[in-house]
């Protein structure tokens, strides 16, 4: 019915004699876009249906996708890209419709259901999961690291080897691994405008004493270093990182090289943030073309296409479509982080300050400045954190 709607309420916005285009637009990541040009030219060959169309491939990534269409959605392309994060915002927009139900019980069924949590709002599913690859997860050198399980256990075997621990807890993006991890939320709420407008937070509570006291224990190690570049890593044993970081730990550490899950700490597993890349289409006033646009879509979000993008961009394209995620269950870093997305939040939309507001806390636990802290004073340092990730619900929203 909400398919409907959109597709009505397009019609009547621009008349119904309006002029049938047959030209069906792309937005990709510039590196596929060679890729996603060949796979337009092999679904127009396997479904002459709709020859009356030409797909025009453009190189729009899916950090710019969400913004560009939203500045002006009828300009914007027909098929998009775009990260999980911003599905919010473009539905609220209206520059999203709704998966057809028959594809969106097909995609349910298909897909890592991580990825189909990304793509739907409110039990609606409004876009096609392309990938699985967005998340971090444990690095570590198994000829040092004798229990990759257990926080406690990995720190100990890289001060007997004289070797080094890291991971970044300055950062709104590591740093959850912790607070999520212990048991607490952070997540924000938008309107129509994509301003941020509701927080669900509890980081003021047990759970949350318990992150910080793991995080203050964590910086004080003599093994740890803050940091999660492995470009910039040196004598390393073990590293918190993402699919980007494979092959510069995987040459550093040659047939020792392994990944696994987040460990650990003290019995806790430590949680964090996951993230997907979609494929929406945008309403169309033509019954015909959006068809054409579904069809199209979900050639593209296959799981034979995903496979292909895979083995052609490498693993920054990990799958979330299942049979294409067996096909890749040798490599280890994608393993390793499916196993962790279990224990993940999908990241939605947060607030520029929110990352400044965690750097701060990070920041301040590097510097000691919570060393001696009573686990009250803990509680006080939170309830402030608190009080002003709040604060930005307010001022977002009178933007």
């Amino acid at each position: 019915m909400k398919r409907f709607l959109a597709v009505l309420s397009a019609l009547l916005m621009t008349g119904c004699a309006a002029p049938r285009e047959n030209e069906i637009r792309v937005w990709v990541a510039e590196n596929t876009v060679e890729f996603t040009r060949r796979q337009a030219e092999a679904f127009m060959a396997a479904r002459p249906e709709y020859a009356g169309y030409t797909v025009v491939v453009e190189p729009v990534g899916e950090g710019d996708a969400a913004n560009h269409i939203l500045t002006d959605v009828e300009s914007g392309a027909d098929l998009y890209g775009f990260a999980q994060d911003q599905l919010a915002r473009l539905v609220i927009s209206d520059a999203l419709v709704e998966v057809e139900p028959a594809q969106a019980e097909r995609i349910r069924r298909e897909n890592d259901p991580g990825a189909v949590e990304a793509a739907s709002l409110g039990g609606v599913l409004y876009a096609l999961p392309m990938t699985a690859d967005n998340g971090y997860f444990l690095y570590y050198d198994r000829s040092v690291i004798t229990d990759p399980t257990r926080l406690e256990s990995i720190l100990e075997d890289c001060l007997r080897a004289g070797k080094r621990f890291y991971m970044e807890i300055n950062s709104g993006w590591y740093q959850p691994a912790f607070f999520f991890g212990a048991g607490a939320e952070l997540r924000y709420g938008t309107d129509a405008q994509g301003r941020i407008t509701t927080m669900a937070c509890s980081y003021a509570s047990e759970a949350g004493v318990r992150a910080l006291r793991a995080m203050i224990e964590l910086a004080g190690h003599p093994a740890f270093v803050n940091g999660s570049s492995a470009s910039n890593a040196t004598n390393m044993a073990a590293l918190v990182g993402g699919v980007w970081d494979q092959a510069v730990v995987q040459a550093m550490l040659g047939g020792n090289y392994a990944a696994a899950p987040l460990p650990t700490v003290e019995g806790w597993q430590l949680g964090g943030f996951s993230g997907y890349k979609l494929l929406g289409v945008k309403p169309q006033t033509d019954a015909g073309k959006l068809a054409a646009c579904d069809a199209l879509a979900a050639w593209l979000t296959s799981g034979e296409a995903q496979l292909m993008r895979y083995q052609d961009e490498g693993i920054q394209w990990g799958p979330s479509n299942l049979e294409a995620q067996s096909a890749t269950r040798d490599n280890a870093a994608l393993a390793a982080l499916r196993r962790q997305m279990a224990h993940s939040v999908v990241q939605g939309q947060y607030p520029n300050e929110y990352w400044t507001l965690a750097g701060a806390l990070g920041d301040d636990v590097l510097a000691g400045r919570y060393d001696d802290y009573s686990d009250e004073q803990l509680m006080q340092v939170l309830v402030s954190f608190q009080a002003a990730a709040g604060s930005y619900v307010s001022v977002n929203a009178g933007r």
